[in-house]
């Protein structure tokens, strides 16, 4: 529903219904499981308009970020990323899986080889002709035993990159995977320009709709718009600004005073104070973001089941999305499959029960111990005060927690995956053996618990390459449930992603919801007034 100043919201989680991935061949897509935005009455009739500039403020970004995309790790560089450069494939706004730099695609019937289909004509903004040898080059950009891409598990699973011709490329893969098309949309495999075999990510040329101007690394970028670009009817601004305000008061302060147009992430504490204003918008939108606190379960004390069972159950959910959400979101389950995933498991929600915390506690023989729990609003907004909340939380369950605050700057490099319990988020996967597959499997790059289960990780391959739904579904739905009572991470919540512009700010009616601001594509589907 809208209110007359403009505030939209989706309300709740989606739940469509089970289905198969794969059906046939190119007819894939997710269109009930991402909840695009209800979108305020100024938007609905409104018309792409060329011309002007866009400034927005980013909750997110850090002076360790990199060109190179396999290194990508906040919304700053995703967004960087999709401005200046295409995938194979996307999500678009009704949430459906499309081509973007592939035309089509199809599968054979064990689903190990895929036929990806390379649109003609598409240049690089330096005037290069889009080939096969690019793509091939972006995608092993990212593979090999010594690979740190982001994106390794997504392309781990490729025995081989064929180049029938110079627009078709073939993916054999080890082992069946009827999601395969899914994963080439990542954000970290950008097609990049191939020079000697290798992609060229140093000059930072892609096929997208805007050219990347000036770049310090976590601070402020700007773009240009490439008046070549290929799609008709996107990259309709002639300039876009990204500045990184991780401060969520200071990042309102700018939209209220004028010094940007957007911003990521309004300050939930007050958002209802903005929406007061009537030259300013809220926008609400259900995707599959949520908010977690990972352990590493291979140093002591976490490698205790027992001892991350206590946790679990020591923190109160409701009291967190109460306090730190204001509602804006629902309670997770200690595992990252959204309610609006296909093949999401109904399994019992675990409460809050201070007495079962303490059993758990007293069989993992670590009581009296104090956990230093790592937080930073580069985080997310309000992951400070949710630390302080649940060590409030656990100290009922007879828990001591030190919480630790962390410099904004460099949490992703120095805290994330570095320290043994910290606060993180996650953008979420449209795909249960992706969002499984990138953060929960044995040896990823990602899995910021380091955490192995042998059996979790044999169903891992054998639901990928399923392709009966019924089958795959009882597959997810035990995952699911080794990752809620074995996993090291406690999933709190899943929340919306609020944000808020003015009324120079449009777009179509209907906003991607897989990643912030229209799905991370934003600058080429949005315009200004």
């Amino acid at each position: 529903m809208t209110n007359k100043n403009g505030t939209s919201k989706t309300g709740g989680i989606l739940r469509p219904d089970r289905r198969s991935f794969l059906g046939g061949t190119a007819a894939l897509g997710l269109a009930a499981g991402l909840g695009p935005a209800l979108l305020p009455r100024d938007l609905r009739a409104a018309e792409p308009k060329k011309g002007g500039k866009l400034r927005v403020a980013m909750q997110q970004g850090a002076t360790t970020d990199s060109l190179d995309p396999q290194t990508y790790t906040d919304t700053f560089m995703l967004s960087i990323g999709f401005g200046t450069h295409g995938t194979l494939t996307e999500i678009n706004p009704e949430g459906e899986l499309v081509g973007d730099l592939a035309e089509s695609w199809e599968a054979s019937t064990d689903a190990k080889t895929w036929t990806f289909r390379i649109r003609k004509g598409v240049e690089f903004s330096d005037g290069k002709t889009l080939t096969a040898d690019d793509v091939i080059a972006s995608i092993n950009h990212h593979r090999g035993e010594d690979s740190k891409s982001a994106a390794k598990s997504n392309v781990d699973p490729i025995a081989e990159i064929r180049k029938p011709d110079d627009n078709t490329v073939v993916f054999d893969l080890k082992n069946g995977n009827a999601d395969f098309p899914y994963l080439m949309a990542d954000y970290h495999l950008l097609i990049m320009p191939a020079v000697d075999g290798k992609a060229d990510w140093e000059n930072y040329i892609g096929t997208g709709g805007y050219v990347l101007d000036t770049f310090e690394p976590g601070i402020r970028a700007t773009l240009k718009r490439n008046p070549n670009y290929w799609k008709p009817g996107r990259a309709h601004i002639d300039e876009i600004e990204m500045v990184v305000i991780a401060d969520p008061a200071a990042r309102q302060n700018a939209l209220i005073t004028g010094e940007v147009d957007y911003l990521q992430r309004a300050d939930l504490k007050t958002v209802h104070l903005l929406a007061r204003r009537p030259e300013i918008h809220i926008e609400e939108s259900t995707g599959f973001l949520h908010y977690t606190a990972p352990m590493i379960t291979t140093n002591s004390p976490y490698d205790s089941n027992e001892l991350r069972l206590a946790i679990k159950h020591g923190i109160n959910r409701d009291e967190l999305l109460e306090k730190i959400l204001r509602g804006h979101g629902a309670i997770g389950n200690d595992h990252p499959i959204a309610p609006s995933v296909p093949f999401w498991a109904d399994l019992e929600q675990r409460t809050y029960d201070p007495d079962k915390a303490k059993f758990h506690l007293k069989k993992s023989g670590y009581e009296g111990v104090t956990l230093d729990l790592s937080a930073a609003d580069a985080a997310y907004a309000g992951a400070v005060d949710a630390a302080v909340l649940m060590k409030e939380q656990l100290a009922a369950a007879g828990m001591d927690i030190n919480v630790v605050r962390e410099p904004n700057d460099g949490y992703w490099s120095n805290v994330w995956m570095k320290k043994d319990w910290c606060q993180c988020y996650w953008g979420g996967r449209p795909t249960c053996d992706w969002m499984f597959s990138q953060a929960y499997a044995e040896g990823a790059n990602w899995n910021d618990t380091y955490w192995s289960n042998e059996r979790f990780n044999v169903l891992l391959k054998q639901g990928r390459a399923e392709l009966n739904p019924s089958v795959r579904a009882e597959i997810y739905r035990e995952m699911q449930q080794i990752v809620r009572d074995d996993g090291g991470v406690v999933v709190w919540a899943f929340a919306n992603y609020v944000d808020a512009r003015t009324d120079k700010v449009q777009h179509g009616e209907k906003v991607a919801a897989n990643w912030d601001m229209d799905g991370g594509r934003f600058m080429e589907r949005w315009w200004v007034a």
